[in-house]
């Protein structure tokens, strides 16, 4: 018997919902909320009843009978650092959704809304791979600095998705493939996947690896120090240049691939630039194969950056030597939070308890 799933992901100005039916999506919908609505809450947990309603008026829109659903699955958000997996969204999980142990963010509400659906139809919730997955091993998270340990903030949902669909296409468990997932979006992050774990992978959001549209990545850190104590730059402007304003956007002023392969078709300084994002991905995909010692079945590029050909083709072009290039272009986020319910509803796993 086919299971329906409701989907919810939540952005900073918008809800992306989706109805499936085991792996088939029967329906989306991008939910679009105006700064002057969200303006008028004062945390994003303030926002739940709102945006409840919102989904429920579509789906009532549609004729759609909730009381048919299976599930409901929200995306994770900025919680305590666990494991990958699907977990039921329990009290103790709502707690942190709504606190935000490492942040507060639109996707805390994605657990938080699965739940208030799902209880109103006695049927379970769940949230999948949140941002906060930490599966890094001991010596992955030595820096040289004490203080200052290195964490794993990155697009689990998004590589864990890809690394199942490439060890499916092989006739293999995701636990019995060694492969190096790229995502390219406004962040990029590399993960070395061994053994259904990422044990080692760069942190997306903070100044560490290769630099992205909108994010610096890894920099050199006696300047930044003495950027920092220059007295030019408040704190809040120095990390803008790491984090929304650093990367191509700094180089070029845009954090759009195409306008950006554009510019580069003409301007030698935007071509250099662009050959260095392949370049630093490229390295940080073979300090993940030294992870695997090199033992890698598989280099899979992924995100909306690898439906640029020019890109995923100048990455292969370093690194092919090492394993398989897989291309597997965007980031079906719907879908992986389905697949992770329903792996649990069929039986294939348990889920977790946060």
């Amino acid at each position: 018997m086919a299971i329906k799933s409701l989907i919810i992901n939540p952005g900073s100005t918008s809800t992306k919902i989706a109805v499936f039916e085991d792996e088939e999506m029967l329906f989306d919908k991008t939910l679009r909320h105006s700064v002057e609505e969200i303006e008028k809450f004062d945390t994003i947990f303030d926002q739940k009843e709102f945006r409840e309603e919102i989904i429920l008026e579509f789906l009532k829109e549609q004729n759609f009978d909730i009381n048919s659903l299976d599930m409901v699955v929200g995306r994770g958000g900025l919680v305590k650092p666990i494991p990958g997996g699907t977990y039921k969204v329990t009290d103790v999980l709502v707690d942190d959704l709504k606190i935000g142990p490492q942040g507060q963010h639109a996707s805390n509400l994605g657990g938080v809304l699965a739940r208030e659906i799902a209880d109103r139809i006695g049927k379970p919730s769940f949230i999948v791979d949140p941002v906060a997955v930490d599966e890094l091993m001991p010596v992955a998270r030595l820096s040289g600095v004490p203080e200052l340990p290195r964490t794993s903030i990155f697009h689990p949902l998004n590589q864990k998705a890809m690394a199942r669909r490439y060890a499916k296409e092989q006739g293999k468990k995701y636990e019995d493939v060694n492969v190096i997932v790229v995502h390219m979006g406004g962040g990029v992050s590399v993960g070395a996947h061994k053994g259904g774990r990422v044990i080692d992978v760069s942190n997306a959001l903070e100044g560490d690896g290769a630099f992205s549209p909108e994010r610096a990545g890894a920099v050199p850190v006696g300047p930044l120090v003495r950027m920092c104590f220059s007295g030019k730059y408040t704190e809040k402007e120095v990390y803008k240049k790491l984090v929304g304003g650093g990367g191509l956007t700094a180089y070029l002023g845009s954090n759009n691939m195409q306008e950006c392969e554009k510019m580069a078709e003409n301007d030698e300084e935007a071509a250099l630039v662009i050959e260095a994002f392949k370049y630093q991905i490229a390295k940080d995909i073979g300090a993940r194969a030294a992870t695997l010692e090199g033992k890698v079945d598989a280099i899979i590029l992924t995100g909306g950056i690898a439906y640029e050909k020019a890109i995923t083709d100048g990455i292969a072009k370093y690194v092919s030597w090492i394993a398989p290039i897989v291309v597997y272009p965007g980031e079906d986020e719907l879908l992986a939070l389905a697949q992770g319910g329903l792996r649990v509803l069929n039986g294939e796993e348990e889920a977790k308890i946060y």
